[in-house]
């Protein structure tokens, strides 16, 4: 196990100063000459790609075998809380979901792999991945390089609710498919106190949203996990007119397709039943996310049992977050952990903190599935 201490005070730093400047999903741009600049220093080989913001690069002189590593760089529209000496410098912005935990272990794995290059029996592709939280990075990742050159692929997120020392997964329905929907409901506005010359949206908006809720406990089966929430509404703008529109946004999460499917007919049908049974239409954008991650069985039985030898290992409950991470699955195989940061601030919370002491088991866990996978590839 990797352990200098002055190396990893260093990354400490490299960490703190990604997250004191945090951009937002396809706009890293000075993130992306960070990663760049890092790995230039080293003379780590970029690769040349049409990717807007990200970084792919290489480390390694035989082709026999290649191995993919994935961290995602962006951060999140929230404004920190978290008083640090190294909070971020631009308001509004903040990596509330540990990208720049994510970034600094892949950056800090570079080193030391480039360190040992000429030993490597095979090739290491670094992918510092953009917009994670839009869900389009991993999409932007296949388009702009062939991923299917890759004989596996490894990534990680951070698990603020995982003791510190602690990596866990599990082998299928790890985290869930991601749908986001918003729609609008189109009446006819009018006075408050002249309702009947118009025709309120708001209480459409109010029965289609309470209808809503029914869909999963009385068309799901209660075996199957799924969720289904209402995340941001919005009517109006003063308290004597009622508007034209209502819009409500939200997302669906779910392990099985059927039932994902099962959701969205459900939910189409009722929204367009009511809106026409007030006599009123409506808008849906619906965007497909990503499926659930699961992992591929070979590299579960081979990577948990190396894992145990640098950490705790332990078997994660399945989890309705969602990770654009499962869009590689669909083309090579892949690995995908937890690794505790053990702060017990939640993602996505403007107070949100990470541990660096978490660095040693990130950077390990990325240089044992390394040195793993390519000794033991092909299966």
């Amino acid at each position: 196990m990797f352990q200098d201490k002055a190396f990893f005070q260093k990354l400490k730093e490299t960490r703190q100063h990604l997250h004191q400047h945090p951009e937002l999903s396809n706009q890293e741009w000075q993130t992306t000459a960070f990663i760049k600049q890092f790995l230039q220093e080293r003379q780590i080989k970029i690769l040349d790609t049409d990717l807007k913001t990200g970084v792919i690069a290489e480390i390694g002189l035989s082709d026999e075998k290649i191995i993919g590593l994935r961290a995602d760089i962006d951060a999140l529209p929230i404004d920190e809380l978290t008083e640090l000496p190294y909070a971020s410098l631009h308001s509004g912005v903040m990596h509330a979901c540990g990208h720049d935990f994510h970034t600094a272990s892949l950056l800090g794995t570079a080193a030391v792999l480039k360190q040992h290059e000429v030993n490597l029996p095979g090739k290491v592709r670094l992918i510092f991945q953009p917009a994670e939280e839009v869900f389009q990075g991993a999409k932007q990742v296949i388009q702009a390089t062939d991923i299917r050159q890759l004989d596996a692929l490894v990534g990680f997120h951070n698990a603020p609710d995982l003791p510190l020392g602690t990596i866990g997964a599990r082998l299928d329905r790890q985290m869930a498919s991601v749908d986001r929907f918003d729609i609008t409901i189109h009446g006819v506005g009018s006075h408050a106190a002249h309702p009947d010359q118009g025709n309120d949206p708001i209480v459409t908006g109010a029965q289609i949203i309470s209808n809503l809720q029914a869909i999963i406990p009385r068309h799901v089966p209660a075996s199957e996990q799924a969720v289904l929430s209402i995340t941001h509404v919005e009517a109006g703008q003063t308290w004597n007119v009622l508007p034209a529109d209502f819009r409500f946004e939200g997302t669906i999460r779910t392990f099985n397709e059927t039932v994902r499917q099962t959701i969205i007919k459900q939910l189409k049908q009722i929204v367009h039943g009511l809106a026409t049974s007030y006599g009123q239409t409506v808008t849906i954008d619906w965007v497909t996310g990503p499926g659930p991650v699961t992992n591929d069985a070979n590299l579960y039985a081979k990577l948990t049992t190396a894992i145990s030898e640098i950490s705790e290992f332990v078997t994660l409950e399945s989890n309705l977050g969602g990770e654009d991470f499962a869009f590689y699955q669909e083309y090579v195989p892949t690995f995908f952990a937890s690794i505790g940061t053990g702060k017990k601030i939640p993602l996505h919370h403007p107070a949100f903190l990470v541990d660096d002491d978490a660095l040693i088991y990130s950077v390990n866990y990325y240089l044992k599935a390394v040195e793993t996978l390519l000794e033991t590839l092909p299966f």
